[in-house]
């Protein structure tokens, strides 16, 4: 990973055409050539990139180099901000010209003052380890299944269908098949999918009747307007009890 902190300006042009002018700014540039510009502020997205695969040039203009040949870091932006001046007032120290590899895409970075310019091996990273996915409330409640109602026996995780699994099939009390879509923010879109899965299952004699239960850590009002709508009940996953965390809050007993 390069890191470089400068007083720097960009033009993005090929799919689309946009500009960054001058300010001090951040510049990732990783392993794969990928080049990314950040801000202090804007949140973690970075203002403008390059992504992999591409290929990234460092060119050093002619204004830029002395008689003798060598590199000068002598420009008008030594002692002044370069913020709200024009790019074309300003003359460039390096050029980073990065190309994608696949289409015409450019993003070229002119850096006027440079003022750090490191290279790290950070090696293998194993990788972001989430807690309280979809695949955990399924696997918890799973082994919870009397959750959906005393009686209630797991069929399956992951029973299979034509279009897809069903994250759950169980069977209540009554014996009555019960096909329960899992979702960390129940919205819209996973009533949808339930629907699609229950349409399909009913259409078996030997799982038919079939009734839904829509999962989630929260639902959206209009999703549960719809899932009851539908015939589906709502079920509520409370993650830090299933997997049996103690509740912090002040109790008086």
């Amino acid at each position: 990973m390069r890191i470089i902190v400068a007083d720097c300006s960009a033009e993005y042009s090929g799919r689309l055409t946009a500009s960054l002018p001058p300010a001090k700014r951040v510049l990732l540039i990783k392993a794969d050539n990928s080049l990314l510009i950040f801000s202090e502020l804007c949140s973690y997205k970075p203002l403008n990139w390059m992504a992999a695969p591409c290929t990234i040039r460092e060119i050093v203009p002619d204004t830029a180099v002395t008689d003798d040949g060598t590199e000068t870091d002598d420009t008008t932006t030594t002692d002044t901000s370069v913020v709200g001046r024009d790019a074309s007032e300003l003359t460039p120290i390096k050029l980073l010209r990065v190309s994608a590899d696949k289409s015409s895409d450019i993003l070229e970075v002119s850096l006027y003052r440079i003022y750090t310019d490191e290279s790290y091996d950070l090696g293998e990273d194993p990788g972001l380890v989430k807690d309280g996915v979809e695949d955990h409330l399924q696997r918890y409640l799973a082994q919870q299944i009397t959750r959906i109602g005393d009686g209630a026996r797991l069929v399956r995780r992951e029973y299979p269908t034509a279009i897809g699994p069903v994250d759950i099939m169980a069977t209540d009390a009554d014996g009555v098949h019960v096909a329960i879509e899992i979702k960390r923010h129940g919205g819209i879109d996973g009533v949808e999918q339930l629907t699609r899965y229950c349409e399909l299952l009913n259409r078996d004699p030997l799982l038919a009747p079939v009734r839904g239960i829509f999962a989630a850590q929260t639902i959206t009002p209009q999703a549960r307007v719809l899932a009851e709508d539908r015939g589906f009940e709502c079920l509520i996953l409370d993650y830090d009890e299933m997997r049996g965390v103690e509740d912090d809050s002040l109790r008086l007993f």
